[in-house]
């Protein structure tokens, strides 16, 4: 009797033991300390929007004469639990084929989106983010540098869904010498595949 008294006492406080470590912060995730978990919002949400397989008209426009045209496709991929957007671009001119790939992600915190693309026409990498907290229905975002000085030229892109999410538009601004902007290059994104449901909402 004395004895089950005894293993009963030890169970009960090996309990009480594991759960008042199992609520001590950090124990399960010591990196939440100093980088709180944070779940997709309101930005993930319209980004949602963008999943799927797109034909993808580019124009580019010089400062004189007629603009450059080329077709291409785009796979575009929700990852990191949905917290971010892949966008996989892949164009093909005069029998040469090029790529790009594109991140972008919302930060709940701050209602911004920040981006970043690489492509195989160079090798820097081009940042963006917003200015202004997320408006609900366009991605408006700036060029960013580490180490680029204020007065440099900027260049910043509006992205909307037109046609019930059936289409994209993307367009880059750059500032001129004067002060004037002049539209430098526009994506029009055609959904080749259906609507997702999160694009109904």
């Amino acid at each position: 009797m004395i004895r089950c008294r005894l293993l009963l006492t030890l169970g009960v406080a090996m309990g009480l033991s594991w759960t008042a470590f199992a609520q001590q912060p950090g124990t399960r995730d010591a990196q939440s300390t100093y980088e709180p978990r944070s779940a997709p919002g309101a930005g993930q949400k319209f980004l949602a929007k963008f999943a799927g397989e797109w034909d993808v008209a580019k124009a580019f426009y010089p400062r004189s004469g007629e603009p450059a045209r080329q077709k291409g496709l785009c796979r575009q991929t929700m990852i990191q639990g949905d917290r971010f957007l892949k966008s996989e671009f892949t164009f093909v001119r005069n029998g040469r084929k090029s790529t790009g790939l594109g991140i972008i992600g919302f930060d709940t915190t701050t209602g911004k989106f920040t981006s970043v693309w690489i492509d195989s026409r160079r090798t820097a990498m081009s940042m963006r983010e917003s200015r202004e907290p997320f408006n609900g229905t366009e991605i408006v975002l700036y060029s960013a540098s580490l180490d680029r000085p204020a007065s440099s030229r900027r260049t910043h892109t509006v992205t909307r869904l037109e046609d019930e999410g059936r289409r994209i538009v993307h367009r880059q601004y750059s500032a001129g010498a004067d002060g004037k902007e002049r539209l430098m290059m526009e994506l029009i994104l055609t959904r080749k595949d259906s609507v997702p449901d999160n694009g109904k909402r």
